[in-house]
């Protein structure tokens, strides 16, 4: 099966670089939001981020024009029939995906392929409430995803071998680079990510360098292009709090146990470069 249309659920920061990756490879996207507002926001952003390609001279100005033309915004789920493939990028929660999930599986067709960018969420788990599990797959795209190269290709207990080779092309063809997964809380990548980052908020709270120190420690010793708490801002406080519970829960190790600091953070609205403060202040 090879896939030309594509439905993106969400316009947020994931949500709009998946409908501008897809859309720059020639593929036809709907971005699916809450309100017109949440959607203009996403294409907003998109066109930014196109301009930013335009002047590193890695797009032409008539690429941006056709790109554009391939994206429809919408704010409607009915949008979604008809297309090949449609990918959720919500919140990092399990209630809202479950919810948003149930509302393509009864509207798009038997053959469409569903996927989720969760990062940390059992696709085994949300394949059993899809009416063809074999067709649901996790394709988890990293921050930002105009930028990343990698993509987890994330295989439930159902995923068919179908399923896997359609998303895998896809992913190749939107210019990724895929690595296949088996299910399990935090796949690869954040498996190992996120308790680095969580064990930096532990050295933090703990007073033992100043969160610069931190930063640039693992940046000059371990050849890391961000230190993990800018890293943390930039993921969003949140998000990484999320997937922190999600492993403490599912493996009961006290290795995974969020940093309180990080928590108490997170209570405070300090979420990172999306809310303006973070570990660090941003302009916003």
């Amino acid at each position: 099966m090879k896939i030309q249309s594509v439905g993106v659920i969400g316009a947020g920061t994931m949500g709009n670089g998946i409908a501008q990756v897809c859309a720059v490879a020639g593929l036809d996207v709907v971005m699916v939001d809450i309100n017109e507002a949440a959607v203009q926001r996403g294409l907003d952003q998109i066109s930014k981020s196109l301009d930013r390609l335009i002047k590193k001279e890695t797009l032409t100005a008539d690429g941006k024009v056709a790109a554009l033309g391939r994206i429809k915004g919408s704010t409607s789920y009915a949008d979604l029939k008809g297309l090949g493939f449609v990918i959720e990028a919500a919140t990092e929660n399990q209630a809202v995906k479950e919810k948003i999930l149930k509302q393509v599986d009864e509207i798009v067709s038997k053959d469409t392929i569903i996927a989720t960018n969760t990062s940390s969420l059992s696709i085994t788990k949300l394949a059993a409430l899809n009416s063809n599990p074999a067709r649901f797959i996790g394709m988890h795209f990293f921050n930002p995803p105009p930028l990343m190269a990698l993509v987890e290709v994330i295989r439930g207990l159902q995923t068919s071998d179908a399923t896997h080779a359609a998303i895998i092309d896809m992913a190749k063809r939107v210019g990724k680079e895929p690595i296949t997964v088996k299910n399990s809380p935090g796949f690869v990548v954040n498996r190992i990510l996120l308790p680095m980052i969580n064990e930096a908020f532990f050295v933090l709270s703990e007073g033992l360098a100043s969160p610069q120190d931190i930063d640039a420690g693992m940046k000059l010793g371990c050849n890391q292009p961000i230190g993990p708490l800018a890293l943390a801002d930039l993921i969003g406080l949140d998000t990484c709090l999320a997937v922190m519970e999600v492993y403490f829960e599912n493996f009961s190790d006290s290795k995974y146990r969020p940093c309180p600091l990080l928590r108490e953070m997170v209570a405070a609205g300090y979420l990172g470069r999306k809310t303006g403060r973070g570990v660090y202040t941003y302009d916003k």
